[in-house]
């Protein structure tokens, strides 16, 4: 069988792994070095001392915390990690002590750490149980020593393992969070760029229940970017990389997407106003042809606006325009559009019978997303709103 027709019975989520797997691979190797060397620091450093010259734990636990998402991530489960063993193992050893490394003493343990707390403790509750179940043994023929090894160990292995994770390339996720806010602001202004063409092409009553869903459908898209904004603020903290690393100009991220967040709703409001109008019985109340296709352009000079929100800054002398300077001139033709036909609705040209309200909540929503991004880019360049 030739290799061609091999490569053309892999499926496309196949080649679509591979191409993530490959994509990552710088990743891979900076947490798979880190990995190993948190491994090797904590042996060396705990074999000396253990108990069985085999810290099995303590290594365990450097794992754990080496691979957490964030500095931050990693010392905050480090406490919980040492406060949840030290309390199994007390747990264990007082069991122990009352009625011996019996099946009684597991019953007791787990009544007494599972159902006891508050639920959302759930996870550290189930930790302290589990270890006090396996600590039964090590607490039975050495009760001291049996309590003291295991917590030195885990003390250990959180120690080595957030030094290894804050001082070896501390994980940073502002390109995840860059990303996800441009996907965001690249939907709208694309949602933004259809209805306007649609709207010019007299589609209006065959897209708008589409048009709608994509509206709609962001929601998605803004858990995505807000998670990751999140995400990307958790990995500056006691990073050390943040002092040598600044975030690259232009709007920061979370105030990005603080705006196109209120930009979404009126997306939404704007795409709900049409698929009403579409589907409206009342003829009066359906939208001039001449307003469709000022609207039209006003939605596509929008949407540019709204993808140029986010353009990264280009190196300086660049050819053409620059982000904050294409953005403005979006903008002023969406106002100056604006303008135009809010002067045309007021002397009666566009209205009709009836339908005096849809162009005003479409008109209003198009100033609204205009002065949260105008703010949004002022607030962030220093400029005078």
């Amino acid at each position: 069988m030739s290799s061609r027709s091999v490569s053309a019975r892999v499926s496309p989520s196949a080649r679509r792994f591979v191409r993530r797997l490959s994509a990552g691979r710088p990743g891979h190797v900076v947490h798979g070095a880190k990995t190993l060397i948190a491994a090797l620091l904590t042996w060396c450093a705990a074999a000396p001392w253990a108990a069985t010259g085999r810290p099995f734990l303590a290594v365990a636990t450097a794992l754990l915390m080496v691979n957490a998402s964030t500095v931050h991530q990693s010392v905050t489960k480090a406490v919980h990690s040492v406060a949840a063993r030290v309390a199994g193992l007390v747990l264990a050893l007082g069991a122990t002590r009352l009625l011996g490394p019996t099946a009684g003493a597991a019953a007791v343990i787990a009544l007494l750490a599972v159902p006891a707390g508050p639920r959302r403790a759930a996870d550290d509750r189930l930790q302290i149980a589990s270890t006090a179940v396996l600590a039964l043994t090590a607490t039975a023929t050495g009760p001291v020593g049996g309590l003291v090894d295991p917590a030195l160990q885990t003390l250990a292995g959180a120690v080595v393992g957030i030094a290894v994770n804050a001082l070896v390339l501390p994980p940073l996720h502002l390109d995840e969070s860059d990303s996800a806010v441009r996907e965001l602001a690249q939907a709208m202004g694309s949602l933004l760029h259809d209805m306007g063409a649609g709207l010019e092409g007299r589609r209006l009553t065959s897209r708008a229940h589409g048009w709608l869903h994509r509206a709609r459908s962001l929601d998605k898209r803004i858990v995505r970017a807000e998670e990751g904004v999140r995400a990307a603020d958790e990995s500056l903290h006691r990073n050390a990389r943040c002092v040598a690393q600044t975030r690259r100009g232009g709007v920061p991220a979370a105030e990005a997407f603080s705006a196109l967040r209120g930009v979404a709703l009126q997306v939404r409001g704007i795409a709900r106003t049409l698929a009403d109008n579409a589907h409206d019985r009342h003829t009066g109340h359906h939208l001039g042809h001449e307003f469709l296709d000022r609207y039209a352009e006003t939605l596509r000079r929008a949407g540019a606006a709204v993808q140029g929100f986010v353009e990264p800054p280009g190196p300086t002398g660049a050819a053409g325009a620059m982000p904050r300077e294409r953005l403005r001139l979006a903008m002023d033709g969406v106002l100056a559009w604006h303008d135009t036909v809010t002067a045309l609705i007021g002397g009666g040209a566009l209205t009709k019978p009836g339908a005096w309200h849809v162009y005003g909540s479409l008109m209003t929503d198009v100033e609204r997303l205009l002065a949260d991004l105008d703010y949004a880019d002022a607030h962030a360049t220093g400029a005078s709103p």
